[in-house]
């Protein structure tokens, strides 16, 4: 395995467990509400930001990413990722955790699809089983709903969109998610002045106490997964990263089964097997094409 290959892996594994628990912290700070959760989400993501580069002395890449079309990029992935945390929060919320789930469940499909046509990525045969399956089991999960899933359509919409930006531009994870979050700081922040001067005065930090740290830990809780995903996405094939990505919705929809007690029933259950076929032939084709791989390298390699 390349170095990119062993970074690339961790960090998309990282990302992953992180985003599957975040229905655990999102419902703990229901009182809050979505919107309010959601700004101070963006605000606490910014000194957060901050600190990553300052630790990793990497201001240069700050400089490039404010810089021509890198901005522009960035704007972009700004207002995708904001309206990502936006619906999925309130998703989670709203007693809807399972269908934010299938907006992940998704999305790898659609990596694969942006793979082939914006990168030419290509797939093995077994692969293309594999997304096949996969296909089948959201289509099931999506009837098991009886109705259009828009918010798994526009979660998996908005994070499809963001990625491929994220890898088109080419720019250090923290420097990119720092000009985000700097993008939509100003107007996380008015709304934040609104809220707490006409809507509920003097509610600055949730209802105090504890939500004073769960809110301010809103900050890393958003940026270390990010961070890491740009990281992965960088050195993997987004179709690589698109099947590694169901490690993220199974953990949600496991908790939003197991935890919150939403409804579960057998068609879920057939939907989740397709699935997690399909995740298990993609990985083991993937992990054999690695291996041959690095056989055909080292017998090319001079004696």
């Amino acid at each position: 395995m390349n170095a990119a290959l062993r970074l690339g892996f961790p960090a998309a594994l990282g990302c992953y467990l992180i985003w599957g628990s975040l229905p655990l912290y999102i419902r703990a700070m229901k009182h809050v509400g979505a919107l309010e959760l959601l700004a101070h989400r963006v605000i606490w993501s910014v000194p957060t930001a901050i600190l990553l580069i300052a630790l990793a002395a990497n201001w240069r890449d700050v400089r490039a990413a404010l810089k021509g079309s890198n901005l522009i990029w960035l704007a972009v992935s700004s207002v995708l990722i904001g309206a990502n945390w936006a619906v999925y929060i309130w998703a989670v919320n709203a007693g809807r955790a399972m269908e934010a789930s299938l907006g992940y469940y998704i999305n790898p499909l659609v990596n694969v699809l942006f793979g082939m046509l914006i990168f030419s990525e290509t797939l093995r045969l077994a692969q293309w089983i594999a997304v096949g399956i996969a296909t089948t089991g959201v289509v099931i999960m999506a009837f098991a709903f009886g109705h259009v899933p828009w918010v798994a359509l526009a979660l998996c919409t908005t994070f499809a969109c963001y990625g491929v930006i994220r890898k088109k531009v080419v720019i250090d994870s923290r420097a990119g998610f720092l000009v985000e979050v700097a993008f939509l700081a100003p107007l996380a922040a008015i709304w934040l002045i609104w809220f707490a001067t006409t809507q509920v005065p003097g509610r600055w930090m949730g209802e105090g106490g504890w939500d004073i740290a769960l809110l301010v830990a809103a900050g890393p809780i958003t940026a270390f997964p990010l961070i890491l995903f740009a990281l992965a996405a960088k050195r993997l094939k987004l179709s690589t990263i698109g099947m590694m990505q169901y490690i993220g919705p199974t953990l949600q929809f496991l908790i939003a089964v197991f935890v919150f007690k939403e409804a579960f029933n057998l068609t879920h259950g057939i939907a989740f097997g397709f699935i997690w076929t399909a995740l298990v032939i993609f990985t083991a084709d993937s992990l054999m094409g690695d291996a041959k791989a690095r056989r055909l390298a080292r017998a090319a390699r001079p004696a």
